[in-house]
């Protein structure tokens, strides 16, 4: 191809590459094959010169290249449209999962710099009509030999560069294993999570079981499920599978299963779990399921759906780009205080409840009892403030203006409890209704627990994982749980139906398979300074 700066008088069937005027307001536009009366209307408006391209006997004119090479591209349920400009694009003939030779596309890309090919990810859901790839020749033509070499290696391949493969009806059952303090709704609101991403993949759950977080009656209803005839087995645990010799897998391995991977390098989604009984698929369902985020499992369920085989090596490929996690250089769209404040894909605000009446110490509020010289509240104010938390906020009602005047002092945003009279709940409702909306979990922290240090909290902060299943974090020492604890904001609507002085408790209770214990190691988490005694049996320590 010769292609330059041209004299307009030789310019007759030059390809332009660049729009020209003719006369005042009239354009011959790029692409434009100049004819005779052209080049007579170019001149007699003083253009001396066009930039434009002439084909030679070795080239193939830019379309011609496009459909050439679009053309064995083509795989199942695909189709190629009559290219327009250098560009042939290939589309979805049905709905179901791309499949993309990636290693062709590179080999064809290196073949020359005049021939482009671009494709959707492979794996990806795609809908009927949608374009999956785009074959551009750059330039206005390509050599001839070029476009052989793109063409026998798209016919050569072993398989196309793009096919799709549609999804297909399978009977999926699910099981959902209950702890005793198992929330019904939390088990309904999972299998419905569940039951959307199965309808999005033109399948939906067709049995439903529940039974013991135990291997025992949880191996007997897999193989009931099998019985029936389920393609498909997906296990919602009440608690997360750590190890292979875990109750769920040992239960699929009873029930005649066989593992065939456990975990991830997709990040949410680590704990997943594949098995096989027969022909019979099962999974392990890792805790961030219960969320209807993008995560790990929604990769595997999406292909095995299409009848594309997912197996250990694949899943152990995931790992570039199987950081799915919201991180500070890929924020999703939130409210702007909350990512001013995130750091690690997770925000954490520590709130301070110092409303309360006191009113077993007597007439002083034991806030302001002193310890080692300083004010109880000071204490655990001040291990706030050295933990990793992202924001740290107090509460106050009774006696609001001695401990507001201390939030003041120390730098610590405050909100006022009118209502702190109908005990804890209300300094609950108070910070969720404050802070719900700019942080991902608050880390609740009675004002009268002077020896919990900073590390408890920045534990407490390093275990919760909402997409992983650990919305709320817990302390526990020689298994007993004790303050202070973390709550997820998304429970915002649960905590503001709260009443009397309990606190969370109740709410920990019917959420128990999203709860999460941290062993602190100290009996810290038990001493709150409620009385006289307790507070003369502290100083005394």
């Amino acid at each position: 191809m010769i292609f330059g700066r041209i004299p307009v008088r030789e310019a007759e069937g030059i390809i332009l590459a660049h729009a020209v005027e003719i006369a005042p307001g009239k354009l011959l536009k790029k692409g434009y094959i100049l004819t005779q009366i052209d080049i007579k209307s170019i001149e007699n408006n003083g253009v001396e010169t066009v930039i434009g391209a002439r084909l030679e006997d070795t080239d193939m004119a830019e379309d011609d290249a496009a459909a050439a090479i679009a053309t064995p591209c083509a795989g199942e349920n695909v189709t190629s449209k009559p290219p327009f400009t250098g560009r042939a694009n290939l589309f979805a003939a049905t709905r179901g999962v791309a499949v993309v030779n990636e290693r062709l596309v590179t080999e064809i890309n290196h073949i020359d710099e005049t021939i482009t090919i671009a494709t959707v990810k492979n794996h990806e859901v795609v809908d009927s009509g949608q374009m999956l790839a785009t074959v551009k020749i750059i330039p206005f033509s390509v050599p001839k030999e070029k476009v052989k070499a793109a063409a026998q290696h798209a016919m050569q391949a072993e398989a196309p560069i793009l096919s799709v493969r549609p999804f297909r009806r399978r009977k999926n059952g699910v099981i959902s294993t209950i702890l005793p303090n198992t929330k019904d709704s939390v088990v309904r609101k999972s299998e419905d999570i569940l039951e959307d991403r199965l309808r999005a993949c033109e399948n939906g759950i067709n049995l439903r079981r529940q039974c013991d977080h135990h291997e025992e009656p949880l191996s007997a209803t897999i193989s009931d499920l099998k019985a029936e005839g389920c393609e498909a087995i997906l296990i919602f645990g009440a608690s997360a599978i750590m190890d292979r010799k875990d109750v769920i897998p040992i239960a699929i391995t009873r029930a005649g299963g066989t593992i065939d991977h456990f975990g991830m390098p997709v990040d949410p989604g680590n704990l997943l779990l594949l098995a096989h009984i027969d022909e019979t698929l099962v999974i392990g369902l890792p805790g961030c399921t219960r969320s209807p985020k993008l995560n790990g499992f929604d990769w595997v369920l999406e292909r095995l759906l299409a009848d594309i085989p997912v197996t250990a090596s694949d899943i152990m490929d995931m790992g570039a780009g199987g950081l799915l996690k919201e991180i500070p250089s890929r924020p999703q769209p939130r409210n702007q205080k909350k990512q001013a404040s995130r750091k690690n894909g997770k925000s954490v605000a520590i709130l301070i409840l110092a409303a309360g009446q006191s009113r077993r110490m007597g007439a002083k509020n034991k806030l302001f009892a002193e310890i080692d010289g300083k004010p109880m509240l000071r204490h655990t104010a001040e291990q706030a403030l050295q933990s990793k938390a992202h924001g740290v906020y107090g509460v106050t009602g009774h006696d609001h203006k001695r401990v507001a005047a201390l939030f003041d002092d120390m730098g610590i945003k405050r909100f006022h409890n009118p209502d702190y009279e109908e005990g804890l709940s209300s300094s609950l409702k108070t910070g969720f209704r404050a802070l719900a909306d700019q942080y991902d979990g608050l880390l609740i922290c009675l004002g009268d627990m002077p020896l919990v240090k900073s590390n408890l909290f920045n534990a407490l902060i390093d275990a919760f994982d909402v997409e992983e299943g650990r919305a709320i974090i817990v302390p526990t020492f020689q298994g007993k749980r004790g303050n202070p604890v973390l709550i997820a904001s998304n429970f915002r609507s649960d905590i503001l139906t709260i009443t009397g002085d309990i606190g969370a408790k109740s709410l920990i209770a019917e959420n128990e398979p999203l709860v999460f214990n941290v062993e602190a190691g100290k009996d810290s988490i038990f001493t709150d300074i409620d009385t006289p005694d307790a507070l003369a049996a502290l100083k005394q320590k």
